[in-house]
């Protein structure tokens, strides 16, 4: 993993936010926020506020993410969002792979698509991975994680200064309140880093590792302490500007 460089502070809004308190959220954020060296805010909000919320942070340091995109440009995909289409609004990132897309039928083979696509659309795409509290119940994080690590990457090609953001969101602490404790989420980013090592060359510089799971700003630092990681994705507590600005402020 090539040296830190940044911090990602990534606010997925899910659909929990309407058109109107969306633009409220992040015209308040825009006021708020002025940039800070170091620090890649990125703001995900719903496939329907995309275009208004990118004119919001047009012209400042707040990067526009989308939540999902499908594996095709154009064609007859009813529902579906356009990976073009979401550059061309203004999208520098977005989430591959949610645990909330793989709950409704998302394939590994889905995620490895929309990672292809997002790249070749000049995408950084944000893959989630992660374990249910079964399999974490019967001990079988590793191998979950090296699956869908190992499936999201496959024959993925990297053009120059392009990378892509592997999350680590268990998904039985995802909305609980209760996050996951350091040491734990430390052994999991040396397992991801050895499973994009084992990838090979393409891989290996091109990859970067950050968190979610009920991230606040009390345990946001337990993430990044020591460049354990390099950022982390928040939820619930992103759907104010309030509450996600004091987590930026917690990592400045």
């Amino acid at each position: 993993m090539e040296a830190h460089k940044k911090i990602y502070l990534i606010a997925n809004w899910k659909m929990k936010l309407g058109h109107e308190a969306s633009m409220e959220v992040a015209k308040e954020i825009k006021k708020r926020y002025k940039g800070e060296e170091g620090l890649e805010l990125v703001v995900c909000p719903a496939a329907t506020d995309l275009a208004e919320v990118g004119r919001v942070f047009r012209g400042t340091d707040i990067k526009l993410g989308a939540q999902n995109i499908f594996y095709h440009d154009f064609g007859s995909y009813t529902g579906q969002v356009s990976p073009a289409v979401a550059r061309e609004l203004g999208c520098e990132y977005t989430i591959v792979g949610h645990s909330e897309m793989r709950k409704l039928g998302e394939t590994d083979d889905d995620v490895n698509r929309k990672v292809g696509a997002a790249l070749k659309n000049g995408l950084t795409p944000i893959v989630c991975v992660g374990e249910t509290f079964e399999e974490y119940q019967e001990k079988k994080t590793e191998v979950v994680i090296i699956n869908q690590v190992t499936k999201a990457l496959e024959d993925i090609k990297f053009e120059k200064d392009q990378k892509v953001i592997i999350a680590y969101e268990p998904v039985w602490v995802i909305g609980s309140g209760q996050a996951v404790e350091h040491g734990v989420f430390q052994h999991i980013v040396q397992i991801i880093v050895h499973t994009a090592v084992e990838l090979g060359a393409d891989v290996v510089d091109k990859f970067e590792v950050i968190y979610g799971g009920s991230v606040d700003e009390e345990n946001v630092r337990d993430f990044i302490m020591g460049n354990i990681s390099t950022g982390v994705i928040v939820g619930n507590n992103s759907l104010t500007a309030e509450k996600f600005l004091a987590i930026v402020n917690e990592v400045k």
